[in-house]
C-alpha cells in the first residue's frame, strides 16, 4: 500500500533534515508522527520515526553524563514563564532591567546578551518569570534557542518602534512560523493527544518615546497574530506599570488562596492554576498523592456565599479562598 504522504508531513520532514539541535529535531519528528497518514502502508515508517524520537529524547541524559550543560534550558519559576524574542538592540534587556532584579547587560552594541537571563516580574502577589534571550536576525539564531521558546508559556515579541517595524515583524514571524512555535490557524496550541504545539504570543513595542507617528498602529496592522500589543518606554516609564497585569492575564491563570480548616487563609502566597481549574485540580497542584484523599471543600469567593460547600468539580475563580477537607 502506498504511503501517500501529505504536504504537511513533507514540510515537517524538511524541518527535521534542516534542524540543528535535538529540540528542533524532536519537534519535527513529533509533527511528522502527528500528521502522517495512519494506515498499513506507513506502519514501518511510523516505527522508524518512533525509534528516532526515542533516541533523541534519551540524548539529554547522555549529555548530562558527559557533564555537558544545555545553556538554553531555563528552569521554570513563578506563576508562568514569558520568553522575549527580538532583533538586536530592540530593548529586551532594558525591559528586564527595569522590571526585575536580574543582572543583565544593557548595551548599545548588538548581541550583548549571549545566553538566556531570567528575572522575576511582580504583579500584585504573584511572580512571573521573564526571560531575556540572545537576539535573532534574518540569517542567524543560536542553535538550541528554539527550545527555550518551546518550553515557555508565552512568547513576547519585542519590536523597536523607532526602527523599521515591518522588517522586524517579517523576521520574527518567519522565525516563529518556520519552527511551528506560533499558535494560529495552521498551528494549534494543542494537538489531538493534548501535547502543546504552538504558543500564544504578545507584542511589546519599545522606545515609544522615539517612535514616529503611526508606528504603533503599523505594528498592530501588520502583526495580527498577536494576542495583545503594548507600548513601552523605559526613559518615560510608559506601559511599565501595566506590563505585569497584561502578562498575568495572557498567561490565562488564576490565584487561589488556601485556608486550613479552623485557621485564617494564607493571603500572601497564593497557588496559581490554569483558568478553568476545578477544586480537584487545585488539590492535584498542591499534592498529587494527597489529592486522592480529598473529600470536600468550602469556598469564599466568586459566585458562592461565604464558606459554601462545593463539589470537587466546582470551577475556581481568581482570588477564591478554598478550604480543602481530606479523608
Amino acid at each position: 500500500m502506498p504511503a501517500n504522504l501529505t504536504p504537511a508531513y513533507k514540510d515537517a520532514e524538511e524541518r527535521f533534515r534542516a534542524a540543528e539541535s535535538n529540540e528542533e529535531k524532536i519537534a519535527a519528528l513529533e509533527e511528522m508522527l502527528r500528521v502522517i497518514p495512519k494506515h498499513k502502508g506507513t506502519e514501518g515508517l511510523q516505527s522508524d520515526l518512533k525509534r528516532k524520537l526515542s533516541r533523541l529524547r534519551e540524548a539529554p541524559a547522555e549529555k548530562k553524563a558527559a557533564t555537558r550543560v544545555d545553556i538554553f534550558h531555563v528552569p521554570r519559576s513563578g506563576a508562568g514563564q514569558v520568553v522575549l524574542l527580538g532583533l538586536p538592540n530592540t530593548g529586551k534587556s532594558s525591559i528586564l532591567a527595569a522590571l526585575t532584579k536580574a543582572k543583565v547587560v544593557v548595551a548599545d552594541f548588538p548581541f550583548a546578551t549571549q545566553v538566556p537571563v531570567p528575572g522575576m516580574v511582580r504583579y500584585e502577589d504573584v511572580q512571573i518569570q521573564l526571560v531575556d534571550m540572545p537576539p535573532i536576525t534574518a540569517e542567524y539564531s543560536a542553535p538550541g534557542q528554539v527550545g527555550t521558546y518551546r518550553n515557555g508559556d508565552l512568547i513576547a515579541l519585542v519590536i523597536d518602534l523607532s526602527q523599521d517595524v515591518e522588517e522586524q515583524i517579517l523576521v520574527l514571524l518567519d522565525f516563529l512560523e518556520s519552527r511551528k512555535l506560533l499558535a494560529d490557524g495552521k498551528t494549534p496550541a494543542v494537538d489531538e493527544q493534548g501535547n502543546v504545539v504552538g504558543k500564544k504570543a504578545v507584542c511589546l513595542c519599545t522606545k515609544a518615546d522615539l517612535a514616529p507617528d503611526g508606528a504603533f498602529e503599523l505594528v498592530k496592522g501588520a502583526c495580527d497574530k498577536m494576542a495583545e500589543f503594548m507600548r513601552l518606554s523605559i526613559p518615560t516609564g510608559e506601559g511599565l506599570d501595566k506590563l505585569g497585569e497584561m502578562l498575568f492575564r495572557q498567561l490565562n491563570i488564576i490565584r487561589v488562596y488556601a485556608k486550613p480548616p479552623g485557621k485564617p487563609a494564607d493571603m500572601n502566597d497564593p497557588f496559581t492554576v490554569p483558568a478553568g481549574s476545578t477544586v480537584q485540580d487545585l488539590a492535584q497542584a498542591i499534592h498529587r498523592e494527597l489529592a486522592e484523599k480529598l473529600k470536600s471543600a468550602r469556598i469564599w469567593g466568586t459566585g458562592v456565599y461565604d464558606g459554601q460547600s462545593v463539589h470537587l468539580t466546582h470551577t475556581l475563580h481568581d482570588k477564591d479562598v478554598v478550604e480543602l477537607h481530606f479523608g
